[in-house]
């Protein structure tokens, strides 16, 4: 299966790959619905309502303690999946990343062309002036952030209740409309609408690669259930 997909590899022009928590899982992020994945932690609130646009409006302090906590992983550096899709950008054979990952490192290893679906904790904007802040900006902070205008900082992250930016979704669509490979990797493929896009590749050259089950599974032209890390490695 390893030689089919190298092969399928060396043979297309326009690649995308459509990736999840599991792209970084092996950079250290936490995968939310993994086995020790933050979905199955113990918390006052369940993270779906931490990580909620109602919750950060009514309970800054307590959405912050978590946010810093869990999803701002310092330290953090690109594993062989991320240099290898920026390495195909590079020699012209991959069109996109559409990612749900927030984290960044598909840029931090040189990919130019990420779709990021759910936005990234490297942009934050001040809810009042939208004043731009990094992410180690908001490490620096105590408490809830604050702007020098007053208004509360906001991660540009896609919170639940909120809806996905159309102008990445736009791109997504026509990228994965011309694909003539589509490799999607470390997702579950269980969170929309952001998984529904991949119902519009209508090639034969469908790899997926996820440690568990997928709903797509009777969809893919090519399955593997090795850590994309290690896959991507031998490629």
């Amino acid at each position: 299966m390893l030689e089919t997909l190298r092969q399928w590899v060396s043979e297309s022009r326009r690649i995308v790959f459509f990736g999840g928590a599991g792209v970084s899982t092996e950079s250290g992020i936490p995968d939310f619905r993994g086995v020790d994945g933050l979905y199955r932690q113990k918390y006052d609130y369940p993270p779906e309502t931490i990580l909620s646009h109602d919750f950060f409006m009514r309970r800054p302090e307590e959405f912050y303690r978590f946010y810093r906590e869990k999803i701002l992983v310092e330290g953090a550096k690109p594993n062989p999946a991320h240099y290898k899709l920026a390495e195909w950008e590079a020699e012209g054979r991959l069109l996109a990343v559409i990612t749900q990952n927030i984290d960044g490192l598909h840029q931090l290893a040189g990919s130019k062309n990420v779709l990021e679906l759910h936005g990234s904790v490297q942009r934050n904007h001040c809810v009042k002036c939208r004043r731009f802040y990094s992410d180690a900006a908001i490490r620096a902070m105590q408490g809830v952030p604050h702007c020098e205008c007053g208004g509360v900082i906001k991660p540009d992250v896609v919170l639940y209740g909120e809806a996905l930016d159309q102008v990445v979704m736009h791109r997504a669509i026509s990228a994965l409309s011309q694909a003539d490979m589509l490799i999607i990797g470390g997702t579950s493929l269980s969170v929309y609408p952001a998984a529904g896009l991949i119902d519009l590749y209508n090639g034969n050259r469908l790899v997926l690669i996820n440690k568990t089950e997928t709903p797509q599974d009777r969809r893919a032209n090519l399955i593997l259930r090795d850590p994309i890390g290690q896959i991507f490695s031998q490629l």
